[in-house]
């Protein structure tokens, strides 16, 4: 029983990761005890690997292998601009499109009064102390068309109102639209059109 019960234990955990209910994850654990040799257990020590090395990098919120994460410790990218976004999926998201070449900055999340998040829950004092100590000239905000994310958008305009110029996505981010699936085309419109908030 006890194998069964290992087997239900890891249904049970891959069911908790987004976009995978328990069918889903039933049919994914199968498939790779199915296919274990190839696959599963490759799987099993990259999971390993990454567990034992990867970290948010103290300086943007990225993920990566370091403190400091590539496009932090890349010179080249140190160029007055910083990109404003909700989470590490939609900086990748940014990323492969290619277009953006300064620096990112991760929130972690956006404003919500009804889930009591408030500023100081996120990362906007450290933008804000960024902007001062890194001569920002511009910071876009590529925050989702949603109401938390306007809200959020909004603050962060405010909070930098006098100390750079504040952008925002523009055409092709559709009302309720989240960066991480859209394409590299609509992406790079966005960023391309992007406007004032100050």
């Amino acid at each position: 029983m006890s194998g069964r019960q290992d087997i239900e234990d890891l249904i049970d955990l891959m069911a908790r990761l987004p976009g995978l209910g328990p069918r889903s994850a039933r049919r994914a654990v199968l498939h790779l005890i199915q296919k274990r040799g190839r696959l599963m257990q490759p799987l099993a020590q990259a999971m390993q690997q990454v567990a034992d090395s990867a970290r948010e990098c103290v300086h943007c919120g990225n993920i990566g292998t370091a403190d400091l994460c590539d496009i932090c410790t890349d010179d080249r990218r140190a160029n007055g601009e910083i990109c404003v976004v909700e989470d590490v999926s939609d900086l990748w998201a940014m990323e492969r499109s290619g277009v953006f070449k300064g620096r990112y900055h991760v929130l972690g999340g956006t404003l919500s009064a009804l889930d009591a998040i408030g500023p100081e829950d996120l990362r906007i004092p450290l933008l804000v102390q960024r902007v001062a100590e890194e001569n920002i000239g511009e910071v876009i905000l590529a925050l989702g068309a949603t109401v938390d994310g306007q809200t959020t958008a909004h603050y962060i305009a405010d909070e930098l109102a006098g100390r750079c110029s504040v952008t925002s996505l523009a055409q092709g981010v559709p009302v309720g639209g989240e960066l991480d699936y859209l394409d590299d085309g609509t992406i790079t419109a966005a960023l391309t059109a992007r406007k004032s908030l100050s």
